[in-house]
């Protein structure tokens, strides 16, 4: 922890160097972004992301990423761990063993994803197989939120705020795909895109606290080469916006994959003007309630018969789980 949030610190630079502020960006805007990358910049966007290699191949995973993202199954991700002992992948490996994380926390194994950064394919994976997403089928359903309404396709639907309703106990809508819970973040866009590793995981033990933060470290492997290649292909002086003219009435949305999963945006927009916006944040999947014929969502089927301690206080276990699913709960209620 010690060493990486500096690391953190400094691999956030990309952010100024790329959108001006973080974590709301300045320079994109609809077209394309407000300035070019000059040579110099793309220079020190490489650098970055050479410093922040270095660290997560040593502290972190203790050797090369591409050796991370090329693991088959649990039996070569342990294996690995106990060839870099010292790295924080082993103490975590060596931890989830002692514990039994690879079977904690554990959800309705199905999970979505949008897709992401061309990398990462988009679907369903449902009953151990993958199938199309479909996002017509997609509502958000306030019946255990303090929220009025009745459930609703986003692009038809409304943040109503109801303190008082009686049976609610949170300010998260229930998102349903199908009428059913899934899972997004990492995990899910492993699996959708069919790692091997995530996929032994989950047909092993089922989707629970080890295989989501294996999903990160993956993920993590896979992602920092692919920005390296994408800062290469930059070319300085290029085209950095393409006109975007005005809509004076229409409807449209935007998803993309976040770090915690599935982030979707519904516009609506009449006479200039914009009519309804509502946004389906990756934690309000998670962290879903029940809906009106009672179906937790992920979160709440992971914690179904943990252990807590007498007194009222959660057990390490509990933690464990919730912190498993990285959550945003001010994105959840924004």
């Amino acid at each position: 922890q010690a060493a990486f949030l500096p690391a953190r610190a400094r691999f956030l630079h990309l952010m100024g160097l790329l959108a001006g502020k973080w974590p709301h960006t300045l320079a994109l805007q609809p077209g394309g972004t407000t300035k070019s990358i000059d040579a110099g910049e793309k220079v020190r966007l490489l650098s970055i992301l050479h410093e922040f290699r270095s660290h997560l191949e040593g502290d972190l995973l203790g050797g090369p990423l591409e050796e991370i993202a090329a693991l088959e199954n649990a039996q070569a991700l342990f294996a690995l761990g106990e060839r870099r002992p010292g790295a924080d992948l082993s103490l975590f490996l060596t931890a989830a063993r002692d514990l039994g994380l690879e079977r904690a926390g554990r959800a309705h194994d199905r999970f979505m994803s949008a897709g992401a950064f061309g990398l990462f394919k988009d679907g369903l994976w449902d009953d151990g197989r993958p199938a199309p997403l479909d996002l017509g089928t997609i509502t958000e359903d306030p019946a255990h939120a303090w929220l009025s309404g009745a459930s609703a396709h986003p692009a038809r639907g409304r943040t109503l705020p109801d303190a008082l309703k009686p049976d609610a106990y949170t300010w998260c809508k229930a998102p349903r795909l199908s009428g059913r819970p899934v899972e997004v973040g990492a995990l899910a866009r492993q699996v959708i895109d069919g790692h091997p590793l995530l996929r032994d995981l989950v047909a092993t033990n089922g989707g629970g606290v080890l295989a989501r933060i294996a999903a990160r470290m993956v993920e993590t492997a896979r992602l920092l080469p692919a920005m390296e290649s994408w800062v290469r292909a930059l070319a300085p002086r290029e085209p950095y916006c393409l006109p975007c003219p005005p809509l004076e009435t229409g409807a449209g949305l935007g998803l993309v994959e976040a770090a915690r999963g599935t982030l979707g945006h519904w516009l609506t927009v009449a006479d200039n003007r914009i009519a309804n916006y509502q946004i389906v944040a990756p934690t309000t999947w998670n962290f879903s309630p029940r809906d009106a014929a009672g179906q937790p969502g992920p979160l709440e089927t992971a914690l179904i018969g943990l252990p807590a301690s007498d007194d009222g206080r959660a057990s390490a276990m509990v933690h464990h789980v919730v912190r498993s699913f990285d959550p945003c709960m001010a994105c959840t209620v924004h």
